[in-house]
């Protein structure tokens, strides 16, 4: 059965993300540039696909929901399994910031006290993708969401582990567009940036 592309739309940019800062639970808003940002990636994805999605899902934080109404979707589910990987104590803090309580850390290799592991948010992706399975039978799926869970969701699609996400670079307000080549999982089109 030929799928459709699953694109996903990481949220513009926010005050933390401008500054580096681990941003999961907190609900902040985007930042002006953001806005913009969020306008130019609904003409990007227009601009890669001339139909409707049959199903847009989003993150309930308002940074996701503003960045798919500002870039002209119509979410079709709010869901928390497409919220930010939780960082546990390590909210708000910079890798720099982290990095002085524990030399070498990243959020791909060491643990997140009162947070997610990476088999955690891992977990989440392959449920996203088992849900969103039968509606790519129909037409293109977008998920809104967040820099870290997209790109385990990009690990998860092409059936590597969670932590291989560390691979991939997912900016603010970009687009990535997941598919397949004769049934074999692929990255469709990586990081695009909003135009």
């Amino acid at each position: 059965m030929d799928q459709h592309p699953l694109v996903l739309l990481r949220h513009g940019q926010t005050e933390w993300s401008a500054e580096g800062r681990h941003t999961g639970r907190t609900d902040l808003p985007l930042t002006a540039v953001g806005e913009r940002q969020a306008h130019a990636a609904g003409r990007t994805y227009a601009m890669m696909n001339d139909r409707s999605p049959v199903l847009v899902l989003s993150s309930p934080r308002r940074r996701a929901l503003r960045t798919a109404e500002l870039a002209g979707l119509r979410v079709d589910e709010v869901t928390e399994e497409l919220s930010e990987w939780d960082y546990g104590d390590y909210e708000g803090l910079t890798t720099t910031e982290i990095r002085e309580r524990v030399p070498g850390w990243t959020v791909w290799s060491h643990e997140t006290p009162g947070g997610e592991s990476a088999d955690e948010v891992g977990a989440r992706a392959d449920r996203l993708l088992t849900r969103v399975r039968d509606p790519l039978t129909e037409g293109a799926v977008i998920l809104v969401g967040h820099g870290h869970l997209s790109r385990v969701l990009i690990a998860r699609w092409l059936g590597l582990a969670p932590c291989a996400g560390v691979h991939f670079r997912f900016d603010p307000a970009s687009v990535t567009v997941l598919g397949h080549e004769r049934g074999v999982p692929q990255i469709q089109h990586l990081n695009v940036p909003p135009s």
